[in-house]
């Protein structure tokens, strides 16, 4: 059968709506599936490329998050330098708060979503699931980057969904999961730093942004978002330790 029938492609959605074998990693295996995290989200010639997929799933999760609170979503834009925005219409000052908030967390957030998929079994579905979203967040991109950017996260969910096995798939998420929370903590550190010794770069913090928003003080938002990721990470430690 080929790769590029309908019968391939109906036997792969098929096979992404159907759970599959959980993945029980071993020890040596999570400390490989670790490093390969590192590798890919500690700062270096690696991150500069990974870095702008963080950014997509940060951008969307304010996109998500304005979505679910009725807002309209006027464009989001991604670019070369890691940097993104996303513009919204909101009626009323909380949605819009709402949806600023979750930028930061939501790498971890997904993150901890794609450790689970792969522990659970649901490895393909999660593959599918993240191509339709990033998919249809294309119709939001306002810029050739950007668009770029997002095609080319929809195309390694849909090789994988059509070309690996489950536990390849199972394997990949882990890594892909793990360096979305390393990543989250790394930005949160980050946006910590700007606060505290880049203050000329506070136009760039959600936290400070909410705090203009609302008047509550930075390092509140700046608690709840890394309380959140840490909630995330605790909840991806978790379910490693109990799999194991």
């Amino acid at each position: 059968m080929s790769l590029l029938s309908a019968d391939g492609w109906t036997d792969t959605l098929v096979g992404a709506i159907t759970r599959g074998a959980p993945l029980d990693p071993a020890g040596p295996v999570l400390i490989m599936i670790l490093a390969a995290a590192v590798v890919l989200a500690v700062p270096g010639i690696v991150w500069r490329h990974f870095g702008i997929y963080v950014t997509v799933v940060h951008e969307l999760g304010h996109a998500f998050a304005a979505l679910l609170t009725g807002q309209r979503l006027t464009g989001i834009r991604i670019r070369s330098d890691q940097s993104g925005t996303t513009h919204t219409l909101a009626r009323g000052r909380w949605p819009a708060v709402w949806s600023g908030f979750w930028g930061y967390p939501a790498p971890a957030a997904v993150g901890a979503a794609l450790v689970l998929a792969a522990l659970t079994g649901w490895q393909s579905a999660a593959l599918l699931a993240g191509a339709v979203v990033v998919l249809l967040a294309l119709l939001f991109v306002r810029n050739w980057f950007g668009a770029l950017a997002v095609l080319v996260c929809a195309a390694v969910s849909v090789a994988l969904l059509y070309l690996a096995d489950g536990r390849v798939q199972g394997y990949v998420l882990l890594v892909l999961g793990a360096a979305l929370l390393l990543g989250a903590v790394l930005a949160w550190f980050n946006v910590i730093a700007v606060h505290l010794t880049r203050r000329n770069r506070l136009a760039s913090s959600d936290a400070y942004l909410l705090y203009r928003r609302t008047g509550i003080p930075s390092v509140v938002w700046l608690l709840l978002m890394g309380t959140v990721i840490a909630a995330c990470a605790w909840a991806a430690v978790t379910a490693v330790l109990i799999a194991g």
